[in-house]
């Protein structure tokens, strides 16, 4: 039972962690790319080099 008083706040402290980068990343704009996979599907990358 005692373990619980250890586990409990380090679970808690890393979900914040967690929750705190992805709040991050989001701010930070990693995730806007709104027309790059629409525009990559389209490209072709098996063109010849001659």
């Amino acid at each position: 039972m005692n373990v619980l008083v250890i586990l409990i706040p380090c679970s808690l402290i890393l979900g914040l962690g967690a929750l705190v980068a992805f709040v991050w990343t989001v701010r930070s704009g990693q995730y806007d790319d709104p027309e790059g996979d629409s525009a990559r599907i389209l490209m072709d990358d098996d063109e010849p080099d001659s």
